[in-house]
């Protein structure tokens, strides 16, 4: 394995400043500011601050609004992540075996990618509009009464629904080119020593694409945590109420619509720790079962 070498040893320190600095900046000092402020009673207008120790996190646990809202978080991830990993590699499969317009039919599929959070959000509150929705009239031809806003589990079928639809595209791009990528010579072997697509596919190419898997597992379930904000806060119209939250919503509504900066603060250094804790153990057992080639 080749080694990188500089003329200059101050060269690639020089290289990853710039790195360092927006890390530090936008990483470690908001990460250490809100370590800090999470053992403290802030007055939300800046006046002052007391310090209560431990008591905004020992206080999160008697919430019942906290805990629920873990749990929402809890299922809307594995929901989130498994349906847009799933339907992503299926329409991957399908696309790898399309001879005539695969440009078009990719492209198709590739166009939800551009689409923001937010926007998505939008069109998902069109589609579920008690009114004219069209999903929404589809639902009571079948006998439900879909209530966007107003019933919990159909507000979370509503974000689940959506995020999937946002996330498909990119895993879609990911899981084509993993597909692409299996040699030829490969994929004729196997039809020899397997007759069965379906045998052929868990035996041969599902292991191959175990990599590609890996990193859309980590990057789905960061999407489902974090970048789903965007949508939650569109579907939820600024009033929260009694409809579903993930973590990272709560900490928004709680620290900038509550002003309860501590609480806040430490609900935000729980999830960090969280994240941390479930990124360790992915890449301690999971990715020990990766073979890359």
């Amino acid at each position: 394995m080749k080694r990188a070498v500089f003329a200059n040893r101050w060269l690639p320190i020089l290289l990853l400043v710039p790195q360092v600095v927006i890390i530090g900046i936008f990483f470690y000092w908001p990460a250490i500011h809100a370590l800090r402020s999470s053992f403290f009673l802030q007055d939300p207008f800046g006046f002052g601050e007391t310090f209560v120790g431990i008591e905004n996190y020992t206080s999160l646990f008697h919430l019942p609004a906290y805990g629920r809202a873990a749990m929402f978080t809890v299922s809307f991830t594995l929901l989130v992540t498994i349906l847009s990993l799933s339907i992503a590699l299926l329409f991957a499969v399908k696309a790898d075996k399309v001879l005539r317009g695969a440009k078009t039919y990719r492209t198709l599929l590739m166009w939800v990618y551009a689409v923001a959070p937010p926007v998505a959000g939008v069109i998902g509150i069109i589609l579920f509009n008690q009114s004219w929705g069209p999903l929404t009239d589809l639902f009571k031809f079948f006998g439900w009464d879909f209530a966007l806003g107003v019933n919990y589990y159909d507000t979370a079928f509503a974000m689940v629904l959506i995020a999937v639809w946002k996330q498909i595209p990119v895993n879609f791009i990911f899981f084509l080119s993993g597909l692409q990528s299996i040699p030829k010579s490969v994929r004729e072997a196997a039809m020899i020593d397997n007759r069965s697509a379906s045998g052929r596919f868990w035996d041969v190419t599902f292991p191959l694409l175990a990599p590609t898997g890996f990193f859309l597992l980590i990057t789905n379930i960061t999407y489902s945590l974090f970048d789903t904000f965007g949508i939650i806060d569109t579907v939820v119209k600024g009033e929260p109420g009694n409809n579903p939250m993930t973590l990272v919503y709560k900490i928004y509504v709680d620290g900038f619509r509550g002003n309860d900066l501590g609480g806040s603060s430490a609900q935000s250094v729980i999830l960090m720790v969280l994240v941390l804790a479930m990124t360790v153990v992915q890449f301690r057992l999971v990715e020990r079962r990766i073979h890359y080639t």
